[in-house]
């Protein structure tokens, strides 16, 4: 059995770490906003280059936050992608903002900035790119976008901690970066945690009133928040982690080029792309070393397409190789956006990645002789499924 990601690896490797991290949180007694939360919003602030970090409940309360802390509500529209996970429109909606979903670019499955420039309109107030897969968008076309039409830019980073556009981190550009924790992200908890980002102190002051009631003293409340706190422990726990983020992202990297290099002549298969200065190319061989390149992705799920997709995913479940579908159906055809009127063929490169995509097992104790075999079962399975 080869799964699609291994959290047991990570955790025996680091566990005499995690369970002194653990005993010093219980000793101290100091569970809600406590020194290490305060430590790692500083940690990661300045390892994603912004000036300010706050530590939240989890990834979808952090777009939330980022949304409710710009004043975006009802009546505003927010422009995004719908390939996606739901926490991104969810977040959007629970503002009471509109989501106006557009198309992606059929190479990166990130956001079109053609069809973002298409889609603007005067209730626009802002941009929510999501760098999928850990595939970093095409920052540039976005913040020009945004510039002209005196947008915000919310990035959802949930899965591209690690990250870099330019040589810049992803999270670093827009008016807030929103990170995710979830256990099996690049940087995960063991449980559900987040952070916003931001370089603006009022924004960042604003989501950490909002992330606890609303109020900056004790007792006293401004507005209607929520809590929405990081938990003093999963804070200690990812601070062990922490250290170790750039050699894992390093190595996903690594699983990835191993694997676009052994499946380079399958012509079944389209491997992921990566933004250069001339456009979306399939990466072969060795990752190239330092920040030269247009993007640094860090490959949080190592997404590729493939025709009979479903046929290939059950060959591959009976050879006992872990896969995903992210997302098997795309946020403008889900049941809880019927409302905003889209239909299929409304965005057509969404809904072809969507039933093409499968993801393989990527994760940074994936051993070389794992990648080959799955590499082994997939090239069988496509066979089969012909």
């Amino acid at each position: 059995m080869i799964p699609l990601c291994d959290l047991k690896r990570q955790y025996q490797a680091l566990k005499d770490q995690f369970d002194a991290a653990f005993a010093e949180v219980a000793a101290g007694a100091h569970y809600i906003l406590g020194p290490n939360v305060k430590q790692l919003e500083a940690d990661v602030a300045k390892l994603c280059e912004c000036r300010f970090g706050v530590g939240t409940a989890n990834g979808t309360d952090s777009l939330h936050l980022a949304l409710r802390a710009l004043r975006i509500g009802p009546g505003d529209e927010v422009i995004t992608t719908p390939f996606t996970f739901v926490a991104t429109t969810e977040a959007i909606g629970i503002v009471g903002a509109t989501p106006v979903l557009v198309d992606v670019d059929p190479k990166t499955f990130n956001l079109d900035p053609a069809a973002v420039e298409a889609a603007i309109t005067p209730k626009t107030r802002a941009i929510l790119p999501v760098h999928l897969y850990g595939q970093p968008c095409d920052m540039d076309a976005i913040m020009r976008l945004a510039q002209e039409h005196d947008l915000h830019v919310v990035e959802d980073g949930a899965q591209s901690l690690g990250a870099r556009y330019r040589g810049r981190p992803v999270g670093s550009f827009g008016a807030a970066g929103c990170l995710s924790f979830f256990p099996s992200k690049n940087l995960g908890a063991m449980g559900d945690a987040g952070m916003v980002l931001s370089n603006d102190e009022e924004l960042a002051g604003r989501v950490e009133m909002l992330r606890r009631h609303g109020g900056q003293v004790k007792y006293y409340h401004a507005e209607l928040g929520l809590n929405s706190r990081l938990d003093e422990l999963q804070a200690a726990l990812l601070r062990v982690k922490l250290p170790y983020l750039e050699r894992w992202v390093e190595l996903r990297r690594q699983h990835a080029y191993r694997y676009n290099t052994l499946l380079a002549d399958v012509d079944e298969v389209v491997c992921p792309h990566e933004l250069t200065e001339t456009g979306p190319v399939v990466p072969l061989g060795e990752p190239p070393a330092g920040d030269g390149q247009l993007v640094h992705a860090a490959y949080h799920q190592y997404t590729v397409l493939v025709d009979n997709r479903d046929a290939v995913a059950a060959h591959l479940k009976e050879a006992g190789v872990g896969h995903a579908i992210y997302y098997p159906v795309p946020l403008h055809l889900q049941e809880v956006h019927a409302g905003l009127g889209y239909q299929p063929g409304s965005l057509p490169h969404a809904e072809a990645a969507a039933a093409r995509c499968l993801s393989l097992p990527m994760f940074p104790e994936l051993r070389p002789e794992e990648i080959e075999e799955v590499v082994r079962v997939l090239k069988e399975a496509i066979v089969a499924a012909k």
